[in-house]
C-alpha cells in the first residue's frame, strides 16, 4: 500500500519534470513528516478533550487508560510515520541503514506497548491508594509491591520478545541465563540476598510505609519513609535518612509501636511510713479516679496496689492502658493522671516519700561538736567568776587614796 502510494505520487511529481529524482524523495520525505506532526497533534487535542469528557463520569478506569495512552499514542503516530518516510527512502536509496526498517519498527511498538503498560501500572497503584478516589483505599505497601512485580515481568517480556524480534534465540539466551545465573548469583550473594529480603517484606508486612519501627538488636529507630528491593529508607527521629539493606530485617527483631492498640503506664509511687493509716484510703482513691477517667482503657488491665514496704516508703504500684496511641496526647494524658495522684496523696495529708536515713546512736556515744560545746559551756562560768575576782580585787580604791581625794 505504501508502496503503490508512493508511486502515484513519485510519478506524478515526475510528469512536471522539473524537479530531480533527489528532489522529489525530499519532498515525498517532508509531506510524510508534516502529515506525521498534523496527525500526532490531531490524537492529542482527541485525546485530551476524552480526558476531560471521562474524568466528568463515575468510572476512575477510563480514566487511567486515557491518561496511560496519551503520550505513547502520540509516540507510535509518530513511529510509523517515521518508519514511513524510511521507507520512502530506501525506494530511492539502496542503503544498508534502510533495511532494518521493519525490525525497527517491531522493536518501536514493544517499546510503545510497554511505555502504554507502564503507566497503565502506575495510574492503576495511584487510583487503589487515593482516599479521594478509593472508599476503601488499599494499602500502598502491598499495592507499590505489586506494581514494581507487574512491571519487572513487563520489563522481562519486553526484553525477551525484542531479541526475539532482532534474531536471537530465545532458548540460547535462556539457557546461558541459567549458566550465567549462578555465577551472577555467587557474585551477588549480597544483592540477591537484599532482593529476596526485600521480598519476605512485601510477603510478611511487618512494616509499612510510614510505620514508626524499632529494633531491640540493632540502633534502628524512626517512620518508614521507603521499601526497596535492596534497601528500606527510615528517617529517624533527629531526621536523618537511614538506610538499612533489606536482608538485615531477616536476621533481627523489628518492634512495630504503630500497631499498639494501647499505651501504657506503669509507674511506683512511693508515700511515707508515717502515713500508713492512709494507704487503704489513697490506693482506693487512685483506682475509682483511673476508673471513671475518659482517657483510660478499663477494658484492659487495671492494677493500683499497695506492693511493697521499700527503704523509704510505701510504694504503691499504679499500672494502665490510655486509649490514645498518639506519643504526645499519650503524655498529655500522663502528666493529668500523676497530678490526679498528687492531689489525691495530699488530700490526706499524706506526702510522696524521698529517700531518707535516720541514725540512731546508742547511749553515751556523743558527737566531736558536743564535746566541743559541752566544753565551751563549762569554760564560760570559771572565766565569769575569775573576771568577776579581778574587777573587785582590782577597782577598789585603798583608804589612802580615797581619804586624799576627798581632801582634796
Amino acid at each position: 500500500m505504501i508502496g503503490e502510494m508512493v508511486s502515484h505520487l513519485n510519478n506524478w511529481i515526475k510528469e512536471f519534470g522539473l524537479l530531480s529524482e533527489a528532489w522529489r524523495a525530499g519532498i515525498l520525505v517532508f509531506v510524510v513528516v508534516l502529515s506525521t506532526a498534523v496527525v500526532s497533534f490531531v490524537v492529542s487535542r482527541i485525546i485530551l478533550r476524552l480526558e476531560k469528557k471521562f474524568a466528568k463520569t463515575n468510572n476512575l478506569w477510563d480514566d487511567a487508560i486515557l491518561h496511560a495512552a496519551r503520550r505513547p499514542m502520540v509516540a507510535f503516530v509518530w513511529l510509523q510515520g517515521v518508519y514511513w518516510a524510511a521507507e520512502i527512502a530506501h525506494r530511492f536509496s539502496e542503503a544498508e541503514v534502510f533495511k532494518a526498517n521493519a525490525t525497527m519498527l517491531q522493536v518501536g511498538f514493544i517499546l510503545v506497548v510497554v511505555w502504554v503498560l507502564f503507566g497503565l501500572v502506575k495510574q492503576i497503584e495511584q487510583t487503589l491508594v487515593s482516599p479521594l478516589k478509593m472508599r476503601k483505599p488499599m494499602d500502598f505497601t502491598t499495592v507499590n509491591a505489586i506494581s514494581k512485580l507487574l512491571r519487572a515481568v513487563i520489563a522481562i517480556t519486553a526484553i525477551l520478545t525484542a531479541l526475539q524480534t532482532l534474531g536471537f534465540s530465545i532458548s540460547g539466551v535462556l539457557a546461558f541465563g541459567g549458566v550465567g545465573g549462578i555465577a551472577i548469583g555467587f557474585a551477588a550473594k549480597d544483592l540477591l540476598a537484599n532482593f529476596f529480603g526485600g521480598f519476605i517484606i512485601h510477603l510478611d508486612r511487618p512494616f509499612k510505609v510510614g510505620d514508626w519501627i524499632r529494633s531491640p538488636d540493632r540502633e534502628i529507630e524512626g517512620t518508614v519513609e521507603q521499601i526497596g528491593w535492596r534497601l528500606t529508607t527510615i528517617r529517624t527521629f533527629d531526621q536523618r535518612p537511614l538506610y538499612v539493606p533489606n536482608s538485615t530485617f531477616t536476621t533481627i527483631a523489628v518492634e512495630n509501636p504503630s500497631r499498639m492498640h494501647n499505651r501504657r503506664i506503669y509507674e511506683t509511687i512511693g508515700i511515707r511510713y508515717a502515713d500508713v493509716r492512709s494507704m487503704k484510703k489513697i490506693v482506693d482513691d487512685i483506682r475509682n479516679m483511673l476508673e471513671n477517667h475518659d482517657e483510660i482503657d478499663t477494658d484492659q488491665t487495671l492494677i493500683v496496689n499497695f506492693l511493697t514496704f521499700n527503704a523509704s516508703s510505701l510504694d504503691i504500684m499504679v499500672y494502665t492502658f490510655t486509649k490514645t496511641t498518639v506519643w504526645v496526647r499519650f503524655h498529655q494524658v500522663k502528666e493529668e493522671i500523676l497530678l490526679r495522684i498528687s492531689d489525691i496523696i495530699e488530700s490526706y495529708g499524706a506526702e510522696v516519700a524521698f529517700p531518707t536515713r535516720t541514725l540512731h546512736l546508742p547511749d553515751g556515744v556523743r558527737l566531736a561538736s558536743e564535746e566541743r560545746d559541752q566544753a565551751r559551756d563549762s569554760r564560760e562560768p570559771a572565766e565569769a567568776r575569775k573576771s568577776s575576782d579581778n574587777t573587785k580585787s582590782g577597782d577598789a580604791p585603798s583608804d589612802g587614796e580615797s581619804e586624799s581625794g576627798e581632801g582634796e
